[in-house]
């Protein structure tokens, strides 16, 4: 178990925390779950409902659509948060590629969070929205 210092630490590097205040990565850090996996896991499947948000905390992990990578995540990279908005179908496979340690927020900690914390839910729909613009903006190919 990482202590407090280190979870704060690991997710004010996370992008959609990215503006919130040390006081609210002491809320979210004291909601997260962490977990340990072992290569190999699938720890999302592609049009699985989605559930949990999770934070990278070590090891690596590879994205793949439609059973081609396209991309691999380490530590500090975050997947599933279209999951805590609407409990939707995945978009992606994601599968640790070497032992892992993730931290995980569920939809009922993330209600937790917003419920009391407001500004924080503020501060993370705006990365999600400037993330879903610049999808809509990538080429397809």
């Amino acid at each position: 178990m990482r202590s407090k210092k280190a979870k704060n630490q690991a997710l004010s590097g996370v992008l959609l925390f990215s503006n919130c205040s040390r006081k609210e990565l002491d809320h979210i850090a004291s909601l997260l779950t962490e977990v340990e996996v072992d290569a190999g896991k699938v720890l999302a499947r592609e049009g699985d409902a989605g559930r949990e948000f999770c934070v990278i905390l070590e090891g690596k992990a590879s994205v793949s659509i439609g059973g081609k990578e396209i991309a691999v995540l380490g530590p500090g990279d975050f997947f599933g948060e279209m999951a805590l908005l609407d409990q939707g179908p995945r978009v992606a496979t994601v599968k640790a590629v070497t032992p892992m340690e993730l931290a995980v927020l569920s939809p009922t900690e993330f209600s937790t969070l917003i419920e009391e914390n407001p500004a924080v839910a503020r501060k993370v729909l705006r990365v999600m929205a400037s993330r879903l613009r610049a999808a809509e903006k990538a080429p397809t190919h």
